[in-house]
């Protein structure tokens, strides 16, 4: 799996972990509905019976995917140079006028809404950058740019 070289940040292995969780007790309730094979039932009792066997293998294939990449992964860290990387903090001012501080990371997180990830047009438009620069980038109304005002360690201020 590549995934499991790709560094972690401490809000992704967070996030990870409560992926994790849910996944879990998500899994124990499908394992707690599988009857005994040798009752007897209707062709629409087999039918949610497999289903809830393949719901419990998706979710098995899940968690050991997780399980992995929190084993293999390194923690992020962000460069030694001052430039932005998975993991960093980072301040920037947009064409408006407006300042934000988001942090940059691997995975999604809808309760992070300081989150942008590193594949997002924001989020690969500001790795390597350092503070100073210009960073143009493209949005789905157009172009846009920030100035990087700050960049700063994982989860910590500009």
């Amino acid at each position: 799996m590549t995934a499991g070289s790709e560094p972690l940040s401490a809000a992704d292995r967070t996030a990870l972990n409560r992926e994790l969780s849910e996944l879990r007790a998500e899994r124990a309730k499908v394992v707690a509905t599988l009857g005994d094979a040798d009752e007897p039932g209707d062709r629409a009792d087999q039918a949610d019976e497999l289903q809830r066997a393949t719901d419990a293998e998706r979710l098995d294939a899940r968690i050991d995917e997780i399980e992995e990449m929190l084993r293999d992964s390194p923690d992020a860290r962000p460069s030694s140079t001052g430039a932005v990387g998975v993991g960093s903090t980072v301040t920037v001012r947009f064409d408006d006028g407006t300042e934000s501080t988001v942090h940059i990371g691997e995975l999604a997180d809808a309760d992070d809404p300081g989150l942008v990830t590193a594949d997002s047009p924001l989020g690969r438009a500001l790795l390597g950058r350092t503070a100073g620069e210009d960073v143009s980038y493209a949005t789905p109304l157009g172009r846009s740019s920030v100035t990087v005002l700050s960049v700063g360690a994982p989860g910590g201020g500009s």
